[in-house]
Parts: C-alpha cells; structure tokens; sequence
C-alpha cells in the first residue's frame, strides 16, 4: 500500500511540472504571437535595400613575348560601415557609432595596422594643423567640408593655410572681426552634439581624435555624390588573417571584411615604361578622367560603356599605367543588396556586371631590357670608379645618368628604353623618400625626358640635306684645311677636331669619308651652303626636335635658332650649335635614315586582348609621320660613312668584339669645363638593318668611350645565349 502512494506522488508530480512547462510555453507563444507578434514580423522582414560599387580588376600588363609583368594580387580590407552599427537602448545613435569606431582603431593598433586618416589636424594636443603632410585632394576636401558645415568658406592655398572662420560660425561664438579657425577650436566643434558628430564626453582628446579621423572620412563621402552608390569607406587594407579572426570573433559591429585587387609587379625592370597606380590627386584630374562618361549623359546616351571613377579611385599615374589607363581600368559594375537589421545580406541583384581591364602587351623584351639596364649600370659605375682615382668625384654636381633606346627598323616598335639610375616598383613606397632628393634623379625617364646636344651625330642629317639639296654629290670633294673660317668674319670660326689636338687636317675628302673621320671643317661648309632654315626642315622630317609618336610624356627637343644678326647653320651642321634632343629622338632619327626618309611612330603598345580570353580587340599598326624619299645614292654614301667608321674607322677596335656587322657614328657634346657627353648612334646589321641603337652616357667623354656599351647591347641582342645575362656589379643603384 505504502509503495502505491509513493508511485501516485510521483507521477502526480510528474503531471503538474508538466503542466507547468506546457502553460509557459503557451504563455511565451501568446507573448510572441499575440503580444509581439506585429513587431517581430517586422523585424523579420525588415530589408535594408542599398547599391553598391562592385570594383573590377585592372588590365594586365606583359611584354611582346607574354611574359607578366604586372598583375593584380587580391588582398582583404576592412570597411567600416555605421548603418551595421546596432542601437543601444539609452544610448544616443552618435556614442553608439563612436565607440564602434574606437574599439575597431583600438584592434588595428593592437595589430600594427595602418588606417586612411586625411583629417589634417595633429593627433594629439594642443592640436595643430598638418596640411604639409596631404595631398592637394585631401587639402580641397578638408575646404569642401568646412564649407559644408559653414565653419569656413575661406580658400585654402600655400601661402594662406589657416582657415578662417565664416560669419555666421563668428556670430555664433560671438566673435567681432576676422578670426582664424584654430585646429584646438574645430576639434571643440566636430567633438560637439550639436554641430559635429557628438563624441562621448568620457573620450580623452586621443580618442576623440581617432574617432573624429574615421567620422571625418565617412562624412566626405557624403558630400557632393552625383551617383546613388555607396561609396564605402576603407578603413584598412591588406589586413592579415590573424585580424580577419579577431574581427569575427569579437563581434565587431560595422566592421565588414571584404577584398579587392591591388598592382603586383613581376620585375624590378623597367619602372620607367611601366609606371604606377595611385589615387586620383585632383578635381581636375577626376574631372578629366570622366570626360567620356560626362559627355555621354550630357549627350543623353547610355554613359555606364565608359568608367565613372570616383575620388578614392586609383589610377595610372606614370608610365604605361597612365598612358593605356582607358585599355587598363575596366569599368566598376554595381549591385542592389538587402540587408537585415544586423547587416546580414539577404539578396543580392547585379545592374551592371563589372568587367574587368584588357591585358596589354607591350613591344619591349623584358630580358633584353633587364639587359641593357645592367649594361648602362655597369658603365657608369666604371667611369665613376675612373673618376675617383683620377681624383675627380665623386660630388653631386658631378652625378652622371646614363640612356639606352633600341628600336626595331621594321616599324619603330621600342624594344628596350633604359636609363641609369634607376628604381623599382617593388619598393617604390619605401624608397621615395629617400630617391626624392637624390643627386642622381632616379625618377628621371632621360631616355624620352633628358635632351642632350647630339655632336657629331647630327652629321647625317647634314650629309642629306646637303645630297638631297644638290649642294654635293656623292663623290664631291672637299679640301678639309682644319679650321673652316666664316665667310666675311675671320672672328668666327669652327676648328675640327684633329686640328685642334694636332693642328692636323683630312685634306681632300668627300662626303661618306667626312662621316667616317667626322670632319667638322667639311660639315661646317655644308651648313652655310644649306642655311639653317634647309637644315631644320631635314632635321624635323627626321623626327628631330618632334614629337616621336611615343604613348608617354616626352620633351620634343629643340632645333638650332639663330640669336639676331648671327648664322648658326655652320655650327648646327656639326651638331655643336644650340641644338637639343632625347634618346629617343636619335634613335627615331637613325631608324627613318635606313629605312630610307620614312619615319614611323616610335611606340610601345603592341596589342591589346579581352580580359575573358576571347581575342585580340585592338592591334597597333605603324604610322607615317614623314617622308623624306631619300634617293639610293644617298643613303648608301651615308652608310657607307657609317659603316667605315666601324670597320676601317677609329670603332674598328672596338667593333671586332661585335657579333653582328653595323654602322656607327659617335659624338662628343661639348658642356664645358673639359667635360663632354657620350653620344652614339648605331644601326645593325649593317646589310638587312634589324635594330638601332642610342646611347648617351652624361660626362662620358667622346662617343667612342661609349663605343663598348653600344657592343654589349648589340651582342645581348643578337647572341643573348652566347652573353648571357649580364649583373651589375654590388652598391648600382636598382640596375
């Protein structure tokens, strides 16, 4: 009996919990059916819809042989995004935000990780502005901004970098006269409930700081849209995986970890041709870039076949990167995402699918210009070492740069463009301090922005003038006395180069022989039979003092000129008036003279592929800029000349080192104090010409001390397996 009892207490026990738990749960059901129900629903079904930007990948780049040379490498970033920011019951949404931000600040320092800050104000106080420290971009945001909040209107310039305040932020603070915005002073303001972005009053100055630079960025990309896109804000790029599990695992609410492409570069040659990418500095340049996208809605057309590009948007800034920026960039699609309450995307629809830059190729050969920038590197710093032990250097007035351009003769396609020095893009960040204010100006692209006077180079372009004009034929004589004196002015004079050192003379010569001696007398009287006026004009069909065709910036050079009452033709003939031209010119130059007058564009894009693979969507065929029709009879004397120099002439003996036959004249541009730069022109082979070649070594001395540089390129050309590659010795500068 006792034991049935204690069964029935059980199970009646058993019965009311339950019971119990059965009248909770119905309890909980009513509260959030009945109670709550609508509210829940709500929150279920809550989209946040917004668009956003979806970046695309920028071209590749490789050399005529497809070898990559840059690429793109995809990297994560951390966005912050304040509409992920959750409300806090009794917390104002701006102290909500502001801790977010500073609690993400707090991880990236914990982490070592840099954050895009262009808030020019110091980081700590009192707080100062920095405008030295930011771009001229960042500068005219800081201005848009000041005027938005109407602190300031005032223009911001290099001379007058303190802001001051607007009449009604004067009246406001009751202020009498003008009075400059002071950093201490906006801080209060963004710090401010009422006029910034309400910071926490617990906040130290270093932490509202931190805050106000993320607040500040994410202000600016609200002013001024003109697209309904969400630009989002990148806090940090290239994050590490170690902080992509912190951001995941701390809950870090705003913060959104996503990727996007960056430039990699496969060689540390050729910086110069290849340039960089880097954000856009200006509203002009900005302004500019959306030129065919502006036009296009102007005009009432579908603009989204050209890029928009945006104000953090990086393009190509030098070089290849700049010059093929349209073949390069692509063009950004863009995507409607909802979101849930807390961030969560829950759809996702493309309205422009991105697509992605064409893969540019180029007509250089990367192993040969690797090449010919070692080749130039070790030149210099031999004749550097020369100069130390003669007790000449080394100082900075007597830093020496150095330029090679090898063209092909079939249709002016650049093969290799070097210089020394030289940098590379694998380090340009964490050199450009240092290179900045080097003496050497490894920046300088000599090769189509140094101009040079050409020597006895030039001489070429004389002889034609002077066969093509009737002046001469090619067996015409002339008695080479040494010192050719002006007709009428005994004063004014031009002495040849062997008579100057031995008071010598080349006695009866003509004008293939001239070339090969590289008689001053002979080619000064051809100047004054032509007059400078046939001269400039033989010069600019040649492509000097021209544009040469090349898709980068390049200096055109000047002609010789005539200062009043004087006849520079004599001495221009020679190459020794006041006459300049790159090294890209000489060798445009050489390329129309063995082509016969023809003169071609000089470029560097080869073609240009889809990105998907699916073909070649544009191809660079050669343009004629000028025609001279040179006659047979002068070209072959001009070779001639050229190729006696080689043969017979004072290269002979450098020339039997030569894998290949060729042509040559060298040149000596007088600058004064003893000092000379190294000019050398050459073509090969001399019977079928495949390639030409300029060099110009500054302070190198005559062209024939050039002579052995000029050899090493034609050999790393022509019997690459038999050179091999060759190294620049320790202590070059990137060769």
């Amino acid at each position: 009996m006792t034991d049935e009892k204690r069964f029935f207490r059980r199970a009646d026990f058993l019965l009311g919990f339950f019971a119990l738990c059965l009248i909770c749960f119905v309890c909980i059901l009513y509260d959030a059916q009945i109670v709550n129900g609508q509210d829940y629903l709500a929150r279920s079904t809550v989209q946040l819809p917004r668009t956003e930007t979806v970046e695309t990948f920028r071209g590749i780049i490789t050399d005529r042989n497809g070898k990559i040379l840059v690429s793109n490498q995809e990297i994560y970033t951390v966005t912050f995004d304040p509409d992920l920011v959750p409300d806090e019951e009794g917390v104002s949404r701006s102290e909500t935000v502001a801790r977010a931000v500073l609690r993400l600040l707090r991880l990236c320092q914990g982490c070592g990780v840099s954050w895009d800050d262009g808030l020019p104000i110091s980081m700590n106080a009192p707080f100062s502005y920095t405008f030295s420290d930011i771009s001229t971009t960042q500068r005219n945001r800081f201005q848009n901004y000041l005027k938005d909040r109407k602190w300031s209107d005032s223009e911001l310039t290099a001379a007058s970098m303190q802001p001051l305040m607007s009449v009604s932020l004067r009246q406001s603070l009751q202020l009498e006269g003008s009075s400059i915005l002071t950093a201490d002073q906006l801080i209060e303001l963004m710090r401010s409930g009422d006029t910034g972005f309400g910071i926490p009053e617990d906040f130290t100055d270093e932490e509202a700081r931190l805050t106000l630079g993320v607040l500040y960025e994410l202000r600016l990309r609200k002013l001024g849209g003109s697209l309904a896109t969400t630009v989002p804000y990148i806090l940090a790029e290239n994050i590490s995986v170690e902080m992509i599990s912190l951001l995941n695992d701390g809950m870090f609410s705003g913060a959104v970890v996503s990727s996007r492409s960056e430039r990699q570069y496969h060689t540390e040659h050729a910086s110069h041709i290849l340039g960089r990418v880097a954000s856009i500095d200006s509203q002009e340049e900005r302004a500019a870039l959306n030129a065919p996208w502006t036009a296009a809605k102007e005009a009432g057309e579908d603009p989204s076949a050209y890029r928009y590009y945006r104000n953090d948007d990086k393009v190509g800034k030098e070089g290849v990167e700049k010059a093929f920026e349209t073949w390069l960039a692509g063009r950004d699609g863009s995507r409607l995402i909802t979101t849930n309450q807390e961030g969560k995307i829950t759809s996702e629809i493309y309205s422009i699918q991105p697509e992605p830059g064409g893969a540019v190729a180029l007509t250089i050969d990367i192993d040969f210009q690797a090449d010919v920038e070692a080749i130039l590197a070790q030149t210099v710093l031999e004749m550097n070492e020369a100069d130390e032990l003669a007790g000449n250097g080394p100082a900075d007035e007597n830093t020496r740069g150095a330029a090679a351009v090898v063209l092909s003769v079939d249709d002016s396609s650049i093969l290799a463009l070097a210089n020394y020095p030289t940098y590379s893009l694998l380090t340009y960040q964490e050199d450009l301090a240092e290179y900045s204010h080097d003496p050497r100006r490894p920046y300088t692209n000599r090769a189509i922005a140094g101009t040079y006077v050409p020597g006895s180079t030039f001489k070429m372009v004389t002889a034609a003038a002077a066969l093509e004009n009737g002046i001469i034929t090619p067996t015409t004589r002339i008695n080479a006395t040494g010192s050719w004196v002006y007709p009428g002015d005994p004063n004014s004079y031009a002495n040849c180069w062997l008579y100057n050192m031995t008071r010598g003379r080349h006695g009866s010569i003509n004008v293939s022989q001239a070339i090969t001696v590289s008689c001053n007398y002979f080619f000064a009287q051809m100047g004054y039979d032509l007059g400078l006026t046939r001269l400039n004009e033989f010069s600019a069909a040649f492509g000097l003092g021209q544009p040469t065709g090349i898709e980068l910036w390049e200096r055109t050079g000047t002609l010789p000129e005539n200062n009043p009452g004087e006849d520079q033709a004599p001495w221009a003939a020679f190459g020794q008036s006041n006459q300049a031209f790159t090294p890209l010119q000489l060798a445009s130059y050489v390329a129309t003279l063995v082509r016969g007058g023809i003169r071609y564009d000089a470029h560097l894009l080869k073609d240009v592929s889809a990105y998907d693979g699916s073909g070649v969507i544009y191809s660079h065929e050669p343009q004629v800029l000028s025609n001279l029709e040179l006659s047979d009879t002068t070209l072959a004397a001009i070779k001639l000349g050229m190729g006696n120099l080689v043969t017979s002439g004072d290269l002979a003996r450098y020339f039997k080192n030569c894998v290949v036959t060729a042509g040559a004249k060298t040149g000596s541009a007088q600058l004064g104090n003893n000092m000379t730069d190294g000019v050398f022109v050459c073509f090969a082979p001399y019977e079928d010409p495949e390639i030409v070649l300029a060099v110009v070594i500054e302070r190198g001395g005559s062209g024939s001390a050039v002579a052995d540089t000029a050899i090493n390129i034609l050999n790393a050309y022509f019997a690459p397996s038999e050179i091999g590659v060759i190294t620049a010795p320790e202590g070059v500068l990137l060769p």
